[in-house]
């Protein structure tokens, strides 16, 4: 059975496990010549210490999201090997925090969620928000799993405005999400910060937090800036692993903003970030 996650409380923290060889971050655990266990026992190490830092969601990817538009064409990873890398992953890390955290798969494939679900994760985090295979919002229907519909596009390039477009496209991944079974209260909503998006779409965005909040229902709201290539331009072009304070910024104001879930890499020092910005902006005299 699911946990549940009680919304309005407080920010939870996702901590992101890239069971990959390839992310854009450089903080993929999965070098191509790897085997299983020693791939687990990198998840195991990892999970353990963003679990103690404070990560109550611990989101597991098998395949590089990075946006072909920024870091060029990449291979799609066959459902067969994603399910591989990130199963056994998936499995180790509900068995040893299940108790302490909520493990998440990161994918945008149906039966990869299926089997990441019945392993032991009660939330998918769907990159492409269940339009590209539908069937990961019917295999977290009949889990009564979370599901993070996230914005997302192939070009950066919106005739009607960046905050109009990705508003209607969470609208419409909603409804089709809830015809697949998705009861609402298991429902997120993430604009996709970085894909699809130039920078100044994605700071519009951030700037735009709680306005987009309440334009698709007041559902929670999911925002992953970590490392995003808008911070290292913003910072003068400072590479991800020096993108940490700006991360940090940004986790900060989207909290301000009603924020009730965060995606980073940097599990600690956000950590601390968090636990300031949720003191202030969460006070109730």
């Amino acid at each position: 059975m699911t946990p549940d996650l009680r919304w309005g409380e407080r920010t939870y923290l996702m901590g992101i496990i890239n069971v990959t060889p390839d992310s854009f971050s450089g903080d993929g655990i999965a070098p191509p010549d790897a085997d299983e266990a020693a791939v687990v026992a990198a998840a195991l190490e990892q999970g353990r210490a963003f679990v103690e830092a404070g990560a109550d969601i611990l989101d597991v990817g098998a395949e590089s999201t990075r946006p072909a538009s920024v870091y060029g064409e990449h291979d799609e990873v066959d459902p067969r090997r994603e399910a591989a890398r990130a199963v056994p992953v998936v499995r180790a890390l509900a068995n040893a925090f299940g108790d302490r955290a909520l493990v998440s798969i990161d994918t945008s494939k149906g039966g990869v969620a299926r089997e990441a679900l019945a392993a032991g994760a009660g939330m998918v985090n769907d990159v492409w928000g269940a339009r590209r295979d539908p069937d990961t919002a019917t295999a977290a229907a009949e889990r009564a799993a979370y599901l993070v519909l996230m914005h997302n596009k192939e070009r950066a390039h919106y005739e009607h405005g960046v905050f109009e477009e990705v508003v209607a496209w969470l609208r419409d991944a909603i409804d089709a999400a809830l015809e697949r079974g998705v009861s609402r209260d298991r429902l997120l909503v993430d604009p996709g910060i970085g894909f699809g998006k130039k920078p100044e779409h994605s700071i519009e965005l951030l700037h735009r937090l709680g306005e987009l909040k309440e334009a698709v229902g007041a559902l929670p709201l999911l925002v992953g800036t970590s490392r995003k290539r808008f911070i290292g331009e913003l910072l003068g072009g400072l590479p991800p692993h020096q993108r940490v304070e700006g991360t940090a910024a940004t986790v900060a104001l989207a909290i301000a903003q009603g924020a009730d879930v965060v995606r980073v890499h940097d599990v600690e020092h956000v950590a601390r970030t968090l636990r300031v910005a949720d003191a202030i902006v969460r006070l109730r005299p």
